[in-house]
């Protein structure tokens, strides 16, 4: 469970030095207390990696990647989720470099004291925190990163070519998978207990390693097409040697303790009571909630509620007409209009569920909320999941990686003739995979009679649907393929979607020479706007270099 070891090791950590890759470390003093490798027990970190890391995955997931990729929306304080209000103070990489110094710590431990298994998880986090900032920025920090201990000329670390950042992490995946293959009893020292992933299963560890790479393979896809087809052939063809996430109890899911604040679900109203908290902020998005109605989709059940007051227009009645009838509102075709003028949206009638249109002006008035204040509840719009109101659950869940992702990976990768099979049987199975995981898995015979596979939108569309909760990685999917063919809202800092993170203002600071040199290698698009230099969030990597995508 996430934060299930805090407790014993939070004083532990305190200890340990990060070594993050910006400069400014040489002012620290040498402590000879410190905790390092060779007096730490792996397993103690094994437990806040996998948490910290986590923790990050559901606050992109489930925040601001959940705005962009317009699986939600905001109806209070807004502008960086909706509206993708960013500059170079919005996001920093310098919690995942810490994370990435503890697992430094990890690796270096194990291999002193050949734990096998230890150092196969490390790989994989290694791996996953690497391919999180490289998918977020683009060049970052690599090869020199986590090495200021080593002396001064480490300081200001330079930041490697992408490329080369994917490569290496696809190398490491690789020695994971050899590391974790061998039989459970072979491997000693495994703390069942601090492993809140997979409880210290080795084979489970092996799969989460080779969906990984199977994950970066397809991310190469469109700018090194024979390094992924030769990838995904390999990894595909040979299940003995590169056993894969397939079911969904083999999902690098992570589930909320819900004890405290730090260590239950976001929008939890357990512990955050206040009429105004992250609960009545987010609602479902329309982009969303239209496709799952279109679709007839059971999930949109499961992660909604229905309206609270549905309204209706009071046809043949006086403009103004304005009241509640046997629990819904009557209005006047005056209100519509207005509500028109107003925000720039038209007024949605539907009884069952409505969503938050994109960047709308005024969006806590949207609907004829009569109350317009930010953040409060709205009944003519639909809020989430009453179980997004608890502090822990069974669907309340940290998606690293999950069984849905690698058969749409599977099935994308067969309909470019890199794996053997139809297309369509991936794509079916990953779509039964998402509704196991939510819960609705009896739906699935009917569910697909409605949702037939048609091409790669259909296994897009469907990749978006199932990373609810995760939706940075259908964000990086989008910049890949442009697909969903997602529109901004009136009110977007930029008329297209946002492809990056913009590199922090400390980072720019406090190592300028080698963040200037990586800046001067994004290429510009013409959403820069008003963007001062090349560091903008509408700026292409070199993963998006001459690929066209996604504009």
């Amino acid at each position: 469970m996430i934060y299930q070891t805090i407790n014993k090791i939070g004083v532990l950590m305190l200890g340990v030095s990060i070594l993050i890759s910006c400069h400014g470390l040489e002012d620290l003093n040498d402590n000879p207390n410190k905790i390092g490798s060779e007096n730490v027990d792996p397993n103690l970190l094994v437990g806040t990696l996998i948490s910290g890391t986590a923790k990050n995955v559901v606050g992109l997931g489930f925040g601001d990647m959940a705005g962009v990729m317009q699986h939600t929306q905001k109806d209070g304080w807004s502008s960086g989720h909706n509206a993708y209000d960013w500059n170079n103070r919005s996001h920093s990489w310098n919690g995942y470099y810490s994370l990435l110094t503890n697992n430094k710590t990890l690796i270096e431990k194990a291999e002193t004291d050949n734990l096998e298994f230890h150092i196969g998880v490390g790989l994989v986090m290694k791996a996953y925190l690497f391919g999180m900032i490289t998918d977020l920025w683009g060049d970052a920090p690599y090869s020199e990163a986590l090495r200021g201990d080593e002396g001064p000329e480490y300081f200001d670390a330079a930041f490697d070519d992408q490329r080369d950042i994917y490569l290496g992490i696809l190398s490491d995946l690789g020695r994971a998978n050899t590391l974790l293959s061998k039989n459970q009893g072979d491997y000693f020292s495994i703390q069942q207990d601090q492993d809140v992933l997979y409880g210290g299963d080795v084979s489970k560890w092996r799969k989460f390693a080779n969906s990984l790479a199977l994950r970066y393979y397809m991310r190469l896809s469109e700018k090194e097409p024979g390094i992924a087809e030769e990838g995904i052939r390999r990894i595909a063809s040979n299940s003995g040697q590169y056993p894969l996430i397939l079911n969904t109890e083999d999902d690098a899911a992570l589930s909320y303790v819900g004890n405290t604040s730090s260590d239950s679900w976001p929008t939890n109203t357990v512990l955050d009571e206040s009429p105004s908290g992250s609960y009545f902020r987010i609602k479902m998005a329309k982009t969303l909630v239209d496709a799952l109605q279109e679709l007839d989709d059971p999930r949109l059940g499961v992660w909604a509620n229905k309206v609270g007051v549905p309204l209706v227009l009071a046809e043949g009645e006086p403009e103004d007409t304005d009241e509640v009838r046997d629990g819904e509102r009557y209005v006047g075709q005056k209100l519509v209009d207005d509500h028109l003028d107003l925000l720039g949206v038209p007024v949605d009638f539907d009884k069952e569920y409505v969503g938050l249109p994109t960047a709308i002006a005024f969006g806590p008035a949207y609907n004829l909320k009569e109350d317009a204040s930010q953040g409060i509840y709205n009944p003519h719009v639909s809020q989430l999941n009453d179980i997004y109101k608890a502090a822990s659950g069974p669907l309340l869940k940290a998606r690293l990686l999950s069984a849905a992702e690698v058969h749409f990976i599977l099935a994308e990768a067969a309909l470019k003739g890199w794996v053997s099979g139809d297309p369509e049987g991936h794509y079916n199975e990953g779509v039964k995979q998402s509704l196991e995981t939510w819960g609705v898995g009896d739906d699935y015979n009917d569910y697909i009679a409605g949702a037939a596979y048609g091409g790669l939108e259909d296994i897009i569309e469907q990749k978006w649907i199932a990373s609810w909760t995760a939706a940075t990685e259908a964000w990086f999917d989008y910049r890949r393929t442009g697909l969903p063919d997602l529109q901004t809202g009136p009110s977007s800092k930029r008329d297209a979607l946002p492809l990056r993170f913009y590199y922090h203002i400390d980072e720019i600071d406090n190592n300028s020479a080698n963040a200037e040199a990586a800046i001067q290698k994004l290429e510009t698009t013409p959403y820069k706007g008003e963007d001062v230099s090349n560091n903008s969030a509408w700026s292409k990597m070199w993963l998006l270099q001459g690929t066209g995508k996604p504009y």
